[in-house]
């Protein structure tokens, strides 16, 4: 027995979105530490015998402090040897994972890090949203909407006068803020997306622009977890078009 931690990706939601290697990494588990983003079906592929502990983070819901799951991966890794980390999206995109690589390196724990499909790229993707387009969009910028201090980051600032895709990850309770600070800059009419639950089978996306994006999400039921995204390329959704008609009273 060696401890050893690896850090797996586990994709957006979908669990046949993880990689193959991420698939070799659960085999050869000992123990499988997941979040509350990680598809439950990929624990299928851990062993038999591997100890599986639910270790997620979600706003309004009792959770593990990230010291306590920096202390347990250490710990698990001592008593049992290879502890997965599997966590959505990827473990270095507002997942903090090299947080954790780092407490258990600390530790004398060789790591490993196996990249996963950012929720960032794939959630806007399986709406038919690119994040570039050729004459649409030339860059995108990812942005957490919750920043450690609480407070909407100060790259957000910069991001509203920008011709660039911005998607934001985590930013559902700031949705009103975020809006209102491009209402305030002049750019109430972007085109604006919110996808819940992206990529899995209970998926749900509202379209429109900035300036009514609260009420439509409100009207729709729409929640967290859920990825926005701002920007013209949220005019090539296939709905773009009608939804905005819609809102103005135009029948068509």
């Amino acid at each position: 027995m060696q401890p050893k931690l690896t850090l797996v990706g586990a994709g957006p939601g979908d669990g046949e979105l993880i990689t193959l290697k991420g698939i070799r990494a659960l085999r050869q588990a000992d123990v499988v530490l997941y979040d509350d983003l990680a598809n439950n079906s990929l624990l299928e592929f851990a062993p038999e015998q591997a100890l599986t502990m639910y270790v997620g983070k979600r706003a309004g819901k009792a959770s593990f402090s990230q010291a306590e799951i920096n202390d347990l991966i250490v710990r698990l890794a001592q008593e049992h040897g290879h502890v997965v980390r599997l966590k959505g999206g990827d473990s270095y995109v507002f997942g903090r994972g090299f947080e954790e690589l780092a407490y258990a390196r600390e530790h004398g724990i060789p790591c490993d890090v196996v990249p996963g499909v950012s929720s960032s790229i794939a959630v806007p993707a399986s709406q038919g949203i690119p994040v570039t387009c050729r004459g649409v969009s030339e860059s995108f910028w990812v942005i957490t909407g919750t920043t450690r201090t609480g407070e909407l980051s100060d790259d957000l600032q910069l991001a509203v006068h920008s011709k660039a895709t911005v998607v934001v990850l985590m930013g559902m309770s700031k949705l009103e803020e975020i809006c209102a600070m491009y209402c305030q800059a002049g750019r109430a009419h972007m085109p604006m997306a919110v996808v819940q639950n992206g990529t899995r089978p209970d998926e749900q996306c509202v379209v429109g622009q900035v300036w009514n994006m609260p009420k439509v999400v409100a009207q729709q039921g729409v929640g967290a977890p859920a990825v926005l995204i701002i920007g013209e390329v949220v005019t090539l959704h296939p709905s773009y078009l009608a939804e905005c008609l819609r809102t103005a009273g135009v029948t068509y």
